[in-house]
C-alpha cells in the first residue's frame, strides 16, 4: 500500500528584544536561574502587563519578507493551563487576531524549488524551563525565559517528508536572521519547533490523524523524528488499528518518539481575550516606515553577489545562505580589493573547517579584519596561497594576527629572482632525466619542476615566478 505523508511545522522564534513581550524583564541569555524575572513574568496578583512595541515591529518585518497580510489592528488572548513553568496559569498569546497572516517562502527540495504557505505567525510569550537534574528526585524551575517575546510561525500542512520539513526550518531561520529579528540559536533554544505529522492513503481527500512532536531544536533531530514517526504510524494502521491525536516527546538517544498527553484542542485551553491588553493598532507611517528599512535578504544578496561583483552563482549562494557568511565576505571585502578571492577561500578552505567544526563562522576565531589581511598578503605576494593555507590554521586556533604570524615564523615570500633562478637551475641539474623527457615533449613534467623548487624554498617561493624563469631556462 502507498502512503503519503502530511507534514505542518510550528516554529517558535525567539525576538531579539531587550526585554520581554509584557515586562522589562532582560532576556539575555545564561543568566543564573531566575535572575531575570520581572513581577509581571512572576504572575503576583496585581500587575499589568505592558505590550512591547519592538516586537511588533520585528513581527511586522516577517510578515513583509514573507509577502504576507499585516493585521495592523491585532489583539491578545490567554490561553489557560496548568504547568509548573507557567506562574499565571495562562499564556498570553495571539489566538483570534494575529499580527500576520497568509505569507509564503521558498524552499529548495531534492525535486526543485517550492512554495510552502504560512498560515500565520503570532506573537506569544515564552514559558519558563522545568529543571530535572539539578535536585535528587525534585524538579526545579527558571523563570529568566519567562515572558520572552516568541513569534510562533504556523506552516500549511503541505510539507511531504522530512527533508523537505529540514529544508523549510532552514530557510525560515536563514529569513529571521537575515531580517535580526531572531538569532537562530538552536541550541540555545532561541528557535525551536513542533512537527505535526499524519499519514493517508494515497487516494484519500481527508488528513490522517495527526500526532504532535513537540520542541525540537536541530535539523538532524527533526528529520529523523519524523521519519520514525512516520514509520510507527504506518505499523500502527497496517496491525489494524488506529493512530490517535497525541503529543509525543522525540527522545534523540533512543531515536523515538513516545507518548506524552492526548493531543489538546483549542476548546481545552479555554481561550479568551486578554481583559489586561487592549487591541494593538499599527499606524499606516509605521508600516512604510518598517517596509522603508527592510534590510536585504538572502535572494536580493546573492542576485547582488552575481550581477555586481561577478561571484559564480554557487560560490553567491553558499555565501547568502548565512548571514554570519555574508557579513564576514562583505566585511572582509572591505579590507581588500579581491572580493572574488575573498570568496573562492570562504566557499573552499573556510567552509571545509566550519564542516569539520559545525559551526557558524561567527563562532570562529577569524575576523573579518584578519581574514581581509590574508587575502591582502597573498594578493601582493608577501606570501604564497599554499603558506596561506598554513597562516589560516594558525588563526584559526588561536586568533592570532596575520602579520605577527607571517613575520614571527618568516612565512614572506622569497621576491628576488636570481635566487630563485639559482635555485631552479639546482633543481634542473639534479634531475637530468626529467628535464630530458621535457624538452622531448613531455609538457607535464613542469609541475614537478615547481613543485621540487617549492620543496626546496619551504613553500616561500612565488608560483608563477617559478613557472616563468624555468620555462625560460628549459627554452
Amino acid at each position: 500500500m502507498i502512503w503519503e505523508t502530511v507534514i505542518g511545522l510550528e516554529i517558535h522564534a525567539q525576538l531579539s528584544t531587550k526585554s520581554k513581550l509584557f515586562s522589562g524583564g532582560s532576556t539575555k541569555f545564561g543568566a543564573e536561574s531566575n535572575t531575570h524575572v520581572d513581577l509581571v513574568d512572576m504572575g503576583l496578583p496585581g500587575v499589568l502587563p505592558v505590550a512591547n512595541k519592538e516586537a511588533f515591529y520585528k513581527a511586522i518585518k516577517f510578515g513583509l519578507a514573507t509577502g504576507a497580510q499585516i493585521n495592523q489592528i491585532s489583539s491578545f488572548d490567554r490561553k489557560n493551563y496548568f504547568y509548573p513553568d507557567l506562574p499565571k496559569g495562562y499564556q498570553i498569546t495571539q489566538m483570534t487576531k494575529p499580527i500576520v497572516e497568509k505569507g509564503s517562502i521558498k524552499v529548495s527540495t531534492e525535486n526543485g524549488e517550492k512554495i510552502i504557505n504560512i498560515t500565520r505567525a503570532h506573537l506569544e510569550e515564552d514559558a519558563g524551563k522545568s529543571i530535572h537534574d539539578l535536585f535528587e528526585g525534585e524538579t526545579g524551575v527558571d523563570l529568566n525565559r519567562a515572558g520572552t517575546p516568541l513569534l510562533e510561525i504556523v506552516s500549511e500542512p503541505e510539507i511531504s517528508t522530512a527533508k523537505e520539513a529540514v529544508a523549510y526550518f532552514k530557510a525560515i531561520r536563514q529569513l529571521v536572521t537575515f531580517l535580526d529579528i531572531c538569532d537562530g540559536n538552536m541550541a540555545q533554544g532561541s528557535m525551536r519547533c513542533d512537527v505535526n505529522v499524519s499519514i493517508k492513503k494515497i487516494d484519500d481527500k481527508e488528513l490522517g490523524t495527526r500526532a504532535e512532536l513537540k520542541n525540537i531544536n536541530s535539523f538532524k533531530f527533526i528529520e529523523k523524528a519524523i521519519n520514525f514517526e512516520i514509520e510507527r504510524q504506518i505499523a500502527v494502521i497496517e496491525s489494524g488499528e488506529s493512530v490517535v491525536q497525541e503529543t509525543r516527546l522525540y527522545d534523540s538517544d533512543k531515536n523515538e518518539t513516545r507518548s506524552m498527553r492526548s493531543k489538546e484542542e483549542a476548546n481545552d485551553y479555554r481561550y479568551f481575550p486578554c481583559p489586561d491588553l487592549l487591541p494593538v493598532v499599527i499606524s499606516d507611517k509605521e508600516l512604510n516606515e518598517i517596509k522603508d528599512n527592510l534590510p536585504e535578504l538572502p535572494e536580493e544578496k546573492q542576485n547582488r553577489y552575481i550581477s555586481e561583483i561577478g561571484l559564480e552563482s554557487s560560490e553567491a549562494k553558499i555565501i547568502s545562505s548565512s548571514k554570519a557568511m555574508a557579513d564576514m565576505f562583505e566585511e572582509a571585502s572591505k579590507k581588500t580589493d579581491d572580493a572574488k578571492m575573498i570568496a573562492k577561500w570562504l566557499v573552499g578552505d573556510i567552509s571545509a573547517l566550519l564542516n569539520k567544526e559545525n559551526i557558524e563562522i561567527d563562532e570562529s576565531k577569524l575576523s573579518p579584519e584578519n581574514f581581509g589581511k590574508l587575502i591582502k598578503r597573498i594578493s601582493d605576494n608577501t606570501i604564497s596561497g599554499k603558506i596561506a593555507k598554513s597562516v589560516l590554521e594558525e588563526v584559526w586556533e588561536n586568533g592570532n594576527d596575520v602579520d605577527e604570524i607571517i613575520k614571527a615564523k618568516g612565512l614572506i615570500q622569497i621576491q628576488d629572482e636570481s635566487l630563485l633562478e639559482q635555485i631552479a637551475i639546482q633543481v634542473l641539474d639534479s634531475n637530468p632525466d626529467q628535464v630530458a623527457a621535457y624538452r622531448s615533449g613531455k609538457d607535464k613534467l613542469l609541475g614537478f619542476f615547481v613543485g621540487q623548487v617549492m620543496k626546496e624554498t619551504q613553500g616561500k617561493a612565488n608560483p608563477k615566478s617559478v613557472n616563468v624563469i624555468l620555462k625560460k631556462i628549459l627554452s
